[in-house]
């Protein structure tokens, strides 16, 4: 698959992004170094005005950098724009390319020949992807006609008709209902699964969906990367500890009786055990040093003469680790646009508090 043996799927050095705006430049990437291997599930968070959309933008050739290097699978954005489009795709959320008054069947057809796919292998591959997208009722449907959840399904498939090697999903389920979603998450799944060495770069202003879908993350703020980890190790960056929560059937001596066993950092009793009103409990928030920790706790209780009935451990979010990273969290973006009330906010749509443009705004002006 790649151009050389060990070839990244991804692979930025020093790269940058400037856009020639008034009344000074905006940075929209400021030198990321990014890599991606084969096969991987990758995805990337940020604020609106990150730098998300110009990072996938360079990748998938749409735009050039200013600065640094970036290559698809050894291939050279630069350079070899045509190779790269020959192996990736792109899929975006709220799509709505092509035309209404074909058919499904019609508008898939139409992309292949985008793709220079012969007519026969075409129709064929056309076939197959309805099929595989769970659309064959409504093949000969007009597009115009469908449901938003089935029009993603349908761009998903147009995303697959080239048989890419990397497919960029920028907000694929945005404005999908619950089970819309699952399904375009469980197709895209099923479909990296099917072939080794097939990437899937993602972003998302959903981080429940990046927790069940992606190897690593990439947070992302003011045109660099912030943090870049598998989810696990992303939240072990904002809860170093291990927090319990234990329902014991007594506990003599209370809570200050755990606060002396090796590696308990803290132990408290909490507010509420959540039990029957009937039955005697106690409820302990245990802070320990790490897991191992647990072990003695449990021997202690032993000696102590109570019984574990529940044993519950809490664990820190990707919401949480992007807070502490960014400074706020998605739904604060809006919010923070007039805050206080006794001033109205006069700066422009996708311009920051101070008035300077960000990524998204400059880019639309340079555009313009």
């Amino acid at each position: 698959m790649p151009t050389s043996p060990g070839a990244a799927a991804i692979e930025t050095r020093g790269l940058r992004r400037i856009y020639k705006v008034k009344p000074t430049d905006v940075v929209a990437l400021e030198r990321v170094d990014l890599d991606v291997a084969p096969g991987e599930f990758f995805g990337l968070l940020g604020p609106n005005g990150a730098g998300k959309t110009t990072l996938i933008k360079i990748l998938t050739t749409l735009l050039l950098p200013s600065e640094g290097t970036a290559r698809i699978f050894g291939f050279d954005v630069s350079r070899d724009e045509k190779k790269i489009r020959r192996i990736m795709n792109m899929v975006a959320g709220g799509e709505q390319s092509g035309y209404g008054i074909m058919t499904v069947r019609e508008q898939l057809w139409m992309f292949t020949q985008f793709y220079g796919l012969p007519r026969k292998d075409g129709w064929r591959r056309v076939d197959e992807l309805i099929d595989a997208v769970g659309m064959g009722d409504e093949r000969e449907q007009r597009v115009s006609t469908l449901s938003t959840g089935q029009r993603q399904k349908m761009n998903i498939a147009r995303g697959l008709l080239n048989d890419p090697w990397i497919l960029f999903l920028d907000e694929p389920t945005l404005g999908l209902d619950v089970a819309a979603a699952r399904q375009v998450r469980e197709l895209v799944v099923a479909w990296k699964h099917a072939v080794p060495g097939r990437t899937v770069l993602l972003t998302t202003h959903y981080m429940a969906e990046a927790d069940e879908l992606c190897d690593r993350i990439a947070i992302v703020d003011h045109g660099r990367i912030l943090a870049i980890g598998t989810p696990d190790e992303l939240k072990r960056r904002v809860q170093r500890e291990s927090i319990f929560r234990l329902e014991l059937d007594r506990l003599h001596g209370g809570a200050a009786a755990l606060a002396a066993i090796p590696g308990v950092v803290s132990a408290k009793q909490a507010a509420g055990d959540g039990g029957p009103v009937d039955r005697q409990t106690v409820a302990v928030n245990l802070v320990l040093a790490d897991d191992g920790a647990l072990g003695s706790v449990v021997g202690a209780l032993g000696g102590l003469g109570s019984h574990i009935l529940s044993l519950q451990k809490s664990e820190p979010s990707l919401e949480d680790v992007f807070v502490e990273l960014v400074g706020r969290g998605f739904g604060d973006e809006e919010s923070t646009n007039g805050a206080g009330g006794s001033r109205p906010d006069t700066t422009s749509p996708g311009r920051n508090t101070d008035g300077t443009a960000t990524a998204d705004d400059a880019e639309a002006s340079e555009v313009a």
